[in-house]
């Protein structure tokens, strides 16, 4: 019944971008929306500091007078996702927030402090006003970011995109220690994987070997909503696609076939693809825009993608796309 409900609506929403105009004027402080040229802007400061990343001009016959021929789209592929959605902890209270708007529930993590902010709030003035004030607003900048030695990230807890920063998504780490990091932590998911949650040992003969799923992973611009949208698609370990099921041990179960869903890819035929839902996006990006410029600081239109990566990564937590933390935010 939900995947019905998912297809009427995807039509409908197709209809509604098809009759919405192209924003021209940039309304990123007030909304938290991008204009094209924003989006292509963000993009490519996401290609610079992160060549994982690339431009893509998909099939001739859906490409989009809006955007650039060889920039319809952004792509990564060959992510790899070590374990299942199912493996992790869940750890705290979580609340089902129903939306009057009917896109589904989402669950929220956070608490208040005895002030009424939240820890979101706090780490993102934190941030801002101690380490990146300058970076965040000063475009030509050649400082670099600071490292994140002294932080040890629990990336084991799925969270709601909501309170994103409270998992310290914000927070910079270098690539290489991430990388280091993320294989001790393959070796370890190794051997405690079964074969029936794709985790198990190759063959049998050794529970060294890691049987590991790859994800490609695309950023579009959604016309309607007037923000990036990001699409998914994977590979098991012999690079064969998987199942719509398959994929959505993947998602994290709050979000599977509500947030997450099978649709139409907007430049690319073919079979439907995973995509996360866009219907939040602005708003989140609006309250951080906001919680930055109280905290004094100033959020840079071109840094869209790079926070957009790290609250859709609440979304799919095991899917070890994003190694954008350590890197000149100017």
């Amino acid at each position: 019944m939900q995947s019905v409900l998912n297809t009427v609506k995807g039509t409908a929403l197709n209809v509604a971008e098809y009759l919405t105009p192209v924003l021209k004027e940039s309304k990123f402080r007030e909304t938290g929306v991008l204009t094209p040229e924003e989006y292509v802007a963000a993009g490519d400061h996401l290609v610079h500091h992160c060549p994982t990343w690339q431009w893509a001009s998909g099939d001739d016959t859906k490409t989009k007078p809006y955007l650039p021929k060889d920039k319809q789209f952004l792509i990564t592929r060959n992510v790899p996702c070590y374990r299942r959605c199912k493996q992790m902890e869940y750890v705290g209270e979580e609340t089902l927030v129903e939306e009057e708007s009917g896109d589904g529930g989402w669950v929220e993590t956070h608490q208040l402090n005895d002030d009424g902010t939240t820890e979101v709030e706090e780490k993102i003035c934190e941030l801002t006003l101690d380490e990146n004030r300058d970076e965040m607003h000063t475009p030509d900048s050649n400082k670099s970011a600071p490292g994140a030695e002294d932080e040890e990230e629990d990336d084991d807890e799925a969270i709601d995109m909501d309170a994103f920063e409270e998992s310290g998504m914000l927070e910079l780490v270098d690539p290489s220690v991430a990388t280091t990091t993320r294989k001790a932590e393959a070796d370890l998911i190794s051997r405690q994987a079964t074969d029936e949650d794709g985790g198990g040992a190759a063959g049998g003969s050794s529970d060294s070997v890691l049987r590991t799923r790859t994800y490609d992973l695309h950023i579009t611009y959604d016309k309607y909503y007037q923000t990036p949208r990001l699409w998914v698609v994977g590979y098991d370990e012999q690079r064969k696609p998987l199942t719509v099921e398959q994929m959505y041990e993947d998602v994290s179960q709050d979000h599977a076939k509500k947030t997450v869903t099978m649709e139409s890819h907007p430049h690319l035929p073919g079979p439907n693809m995973a995509s996360v839902h866009p219907c939040r996006h602005a708003d989140i990006m609006k309250k951080i825009i906001q919680t930055v410029e109280e905290g004094g600081g100033e959020l840079g239109v071109h840094l869209y993608l790079i926070i957009f990566l790290k609250f859709v990564q609440t979304v799919i937590p095991t899917i070890e796309y994003d190694f954008t933390q350590n890197f000149n935010m100017s």
